[in-house]
């Protein structure tokens, strides 16, 4: 006949299973909470991470609508005249710092604010240029009326040329415009062999020894006092300049090209409405027909005239 169990025995084993329970329940928890706190921390660094991808992003483009417009202010003041040369070392900056940006994903939030920041720097450049671009446009307007005008002197178109480099030719080729020589009062003398002088625009041949072309130059307050060649051209009939070598005829260059003249003499212009003449002995008889005189001071016509002998 076999022993019974203890009763204490059973009591006994009854707590320790449930005490393993208690045991595995509160492991099995803190399991749980220990995945749960695992799941929260993934989770929220995933969400700050795609903040910060976002912000990086956001930031990016910020910094490249930015330059984008910094390129236009660029070409406008560079278009007025402006010096760009600083903004071109600032241009060249913020394309270095956008290609930090662009090279690294593992930028920290203040590393972002850093850059972020600088936008707003960089917005507040953008709104100076306008201000420079209007400023420019003013003096541009004023340059251009002042121009029309013919109110400025030489030294004001210099440092007008100087602050606006994109109107530096047209400018210069007005103040070139208004500085040259003009002959006025042009008058034509013909000389006979006995010395007689007869002055008009038609002549008999045998009126016409010596040939006597008078005038003045012209007041010209833009033209400084400088050495130039007066140059006369008399163009017979056939269209050819009357050419001695031993009467002082040559050749000069008139926009590029090759052209013969009658005669020629070295003066000093002082812009005083001097006198000038030419004195014209061809040593030989004069065809019948038309004939143009052309007056040039270096490489441009500052008068004409015609005569005719018949």
């Amino acid at each position: 006949m076999s022993a019974e169990p203890n009763k204490s025995d059973l009591n006994s084993q009854e707590q320790e299973s449930k005490s393993s329970k208690k045991i595995i329940i509160i492991f099995s928890f803190i399991v749980v909470i220990v995945a749960i706190i695992g799941i929260k921390f993934y989770l929220d660094a995933e969400k700050e991470n795609q903040q910060l991808q976002q912000d990086l992003a956001k930031t990016y483009g910020e910094l490249d609508s930015i330059s984008i417009q910094l390129d236009k202010k660029i070409a406008e003041i560079k278009n007025l005249g402006g010096d760009i040369s600083e903004l071109q070392l600032i241009r060249k900056n913020l394309e270095s710092e956008k290609e930090e940006l662009k090279r690294s994903n593992n930028w920290a939030a203040n590393q972002i604010q850093r850059y972020q920041d600088k936008v707003g720097g960089y917005e507040e450049l953008l709104n100076l240029q306008d201000e420079k671009i209007k400023k420019l446009e003013a003096i541009n307007k004023e340059l251009l009326v002042e121009n029309t005008d013919l109110k400025s002197d030489k030294n004001a178109l210099n440092d007008s040329i100087s602050r606006l480099k994109d109107n530096r030719e047209r400018l210069e080729d007005k103040v070139a415009e208004a500085s040259k020589l003009k002959a006025e009062n042009i008058g034509l003398t013909a000389i006979n062999d006995r010395g007689r002088e007869r002055e008009g625009t038609e002549f008999k041949p045998r009126h016409l020894s010596k040939l006597k072309i008078q005038f003045n130059l012209a007041e010209n307050n833009i033209a400084q006092p400088a050495g130039k060649d007066i140059i006369l051209r008399v163009i017979n009939p056939a269209g050819n300049a009357l050419f001695d070598i031993s009467t002082g005829s040559g050749s000069f260059m008139v926009e590029g090209k090759e052209m013969f003249y009658t005669a020629k003499q070295e003066i000093l212009f002082d812009n005083t409405q001097q006198q000038l003449s030419f004195v014209y002995d061809r040593g030989e008889e004069y065809e019948e027909g038309v004939y143009n005189v052309e007056l040039y001071a270096d490489d441009y016509i500052i008068g004409k005239m015609k005569f005719v002998i018949n």
